[in-house]
Order: C-alpha cells, then structure tokens, then sequence
C-alpha cells in the first residue's frame, strides 16, 4: 500500500494539500451551502485519507477499499466540524477518518459479534470521538459508560469484542535492519516446554470449578463469551472477568 501511487484513480503522488488558512476560509463557504467549497476540501484533504490508511496495512485489505472508506470519514468530518472550537481541522478529521475504517473492517470481520455487543460497541466508538473533541484526550472507560448510560465494564468488553485479530506478519518492531514481526514473538518448542506444562498444570488446581468450565468451553471448545454465559446463566461480562481472572491466575503461578 505505501509503495503504490494509483489508489481509485488518483495518482497519490500529486495530490494537493491545503494550508490551515485555506481550509478555515474553505470550511467557512462550504457551511453556506458552497459545494465546490466542499470539493475542494475534500480533494485537499486526500493525503490525509492515504495518510491514515496506511496504518491499517499488513492487514490484508484492499488499499482502494479503505481509500474510499477514508473519504467517507473524511466528508462526515467536512460536514460535521465545528469552527467555533478552535482546533485545526486535522485534529478531528483524522480520529473521524479512522473510525470509519474500523467501521468497515469490524462489519467485514469473520469473527461473529452479537448485535447487542455491536451497538454498545458503536455508541461507545462515537461517544469516545465527541468526548476527545470535549476533553481534548482519550477518554477512560468510565467517561465513556456514563456518556452511553451503560457500566464501564461492558464498553470494556464491548470494545475489546469488536478490535480486529492481529495478522502473524503483523510488524511489532523495525530498527532500521530486519523488521521483527509479531509470528517472530511466538515462542516454539524447547526443553522447558515440559516443565512449563507442569506448571500450568499446578496453576489450574488453584482454579475455581467454574473458573475451569469457562476456560474449557472458550478455549477447547471454541465458544464466544456470549454463547458461554448464556449456557451458564450469567451475563457476558461477568464470563469476561471470571476469564481474565483465571488467567491472571495461571500466569502468575507460572
């Protein structure tokens, strides 16, 4: 993606950029009604589109994809920004623009999530894009809970359900030599493979019988928190604290 210079017909490497000045007095015509205001925003706000895209390389998605989706957030930005607030418009076009392209890549994720988890989900990704322009930081989890009327914990939840699985070949280091990807992070076999499974073994004892029966039906048996807490009977977050307990639990005895 980054080495390509055609991406939807538009050759990247020319691509115009607008200085703050311009923008602002853009900005101002096009909140009258001035659509080739609008246009010309948009055509000069295009390397901040291929700017943000290029984050989500190495994910296997189509470049002219999330291209088209970028400009998506790019005019919900245009059309949405408020110029009483004093803040250049790079600094809310560029979280506008990366939510709409986690948006397409959580709806076009093989990974089932139920809808329920979803919606929470998006409430919680817009209330955190209204609260970083309020707050100007990234609002905690709790900020977040009270600003949708739902508990901390099931943003927590909710967000972590709906993130993209990271690819092996997803890069995690690169000093200038050989770049270290995240498959280089995963440990093989060894001597103490043997020793470290006693371990593991030790540490299940300490679990609680429900502790086991979850860790069991989500990681032998596959199944989503979801599916676990309605065979148990309780609800998905309390699945996800018992789950990242006993987990804690094992790695600390290990």
């Amino acid at each position: 993606m980054v080495t390509k210079v055609e991406i939807c017909g538009v050759n990247t490497s020319k691509l115009k950029v607008l200085k703050n000045e311009e923008i602002i007095r853009l900005l101002k015509l096009c909140k009258n009604g001035d659509k080739e205001a609008r246009e010309q925003l948009i055509q000069g706000n295009l390397r901040l589109v291929l700017s943000v895209i290029q984050r989500f390389s190495g994910r296997g998605e189509n470049p002219d994809d999330l291209f088209q989706v970028g400009c998506i957030g790019l005019m919900k930005a245009i059309d949405n920004f408020d110029l009483s607030q004093g803040v250049q418009f790079s600094t809310y076009g560029v979280p506008m623009i990366i939510g709409e392209v986690r948006r397409f890549l959580r709806d076009n994720n093989s990974l089932r999530v139920s809808r329920s988890l979803r919606d929470v989900a998006y409430k919680a990704m817009q209330a955190k894009e209204k609260l970083m322009n309020t707050l100007g930081r990234e609002p905690s989890p709790k900020e977040i809970a009270e600003e949708i009327s739902v508990k901390s914990e099931d943003v927590v939840v909710a967000l972590e359900a709906i993130s993209a699985p990271l690819s092996l070949y997803e890069p995690v280091f690169n000093d200038g030599g050989d770049t270290i990807y995240l498959m280089d992070q995963v440990g093989g076999s060894s001597d103490s493979d043997f020793f470290e499974e006693l371990s593991f073994k030790e540490a299940m004892k300490d679990l609680s019988q429900r502790e086991k029966k979850i860790l069991g039906m989500r990681f032998l048996q596959g199944k989503t928190q979801m599916t676990v807490a309605e065979e148990i009977g309780i609800s998905q977050a309390q699945v996800s604290r018992l789950e990242k307990c006993a987990l804690k639990k094992i790695k600390d005895a290990i």
